[in-house]
């Protein structure tokens, strides 16, 4: 299990979603409040953001609390469109930065927190980058973004595969091609909150008020338009 986060709207520096906030990801990675599989997220971490409309990743496989160069790089690298991860690695699953979110493909960034057997996704792809589950599922939803099926139809179909070869998975997903967001909750918990732009989250950062559960097996899109939550068959 893991712990992501994503922010879409005015430029902001990645400190917005691991330090700044009370709950951000760095005490997320050690005292998680929602968390229901697992105790820490220790297995590594990796931050996204947009250099204009060209993706950037920074992934390690030491706990986010030990990288002494993260402050001054989250501080630094500011965008509107931000993605963040801290990692629990499933049981038998690789601990290396090719199994680490955010996985990426063209302008494409994606997160996955959740499990899922690998033979109910490897099938639903040629391959991936790493041999974990969360790349596999990773690859399944690039393969069908580069035939150019729209992101709100993929993250379903796809989400419904692996669910379907693995009942017990779980497939909560943050998708991005930096002018727009799309999260999947299944699973896990999944919370938004609307300001300027929109934060998501697997559990809020803050005390604040507004802060807003997305329903279990429910897929969220947000873009500079507004956002809409609708239920996945």
């Amino acid at each position: 299990m893991c712990r992501h986060a994503a922010w879409l709207g005015p430029a902001r520096s990645l400190t917005t979603l691991i330090s700044d906030p009370e709950h951000g990801l760095l005490r997320q990675s050690y005292a998680p409040r929602l968390q229901k599989y697992g105790t820490v997220n220790a297995d590594g971490f990796g931050f996204g953001w947009y250099d204009g409309s060209r993706p950037v990743r920074y992934r390690r496989t030491v706990p986010v609390w030990a990288d002494a160069n993260l402050p001054g790089l989250a501080a630094a690298a500011r965008s509107t469109c931000l993605i963040a991860a801290v990692r629990s690695a499933t049981a038998g699953m690789p601990i290396e930065e090719t199994a680490t979110a955010p996985f990426a493909d063209g302008p494409w960034l994606l997160s996955h927190n959740g499990r899922v057997g690998r033979e109910a996704v490897r099938p639903l792809a040629a391959d991936a980058e790493s041999v974990c589950d969360s790349a596999w599922l990773a690859a399944a939803v690039f393969t069908r973004l580069r035939d150019g099926l729209p992101l709100a139809d993929v993250l379903p179909a796809v989400v419904g595969a692996a669910a379907e070869g693995d009942p017990e998975a779980r497939l909560n997903l943050l998708v991005t091609g930096g002018s727009h967001l799309a999260a999947v909750a299944w699973g896990d918990t999944l919370f938004t909150h609307l300001e300027e732009g929109v934060l998501v989250a697997s559990e809020p950062l803050d005390d604040r008020p507004g802060w807003r559960a997305v329903p279990d097996r429910s897929l969220l899109l947000a873009s500079p338009d507004g956002v809409s939550v609708t239920p996945i068959d």
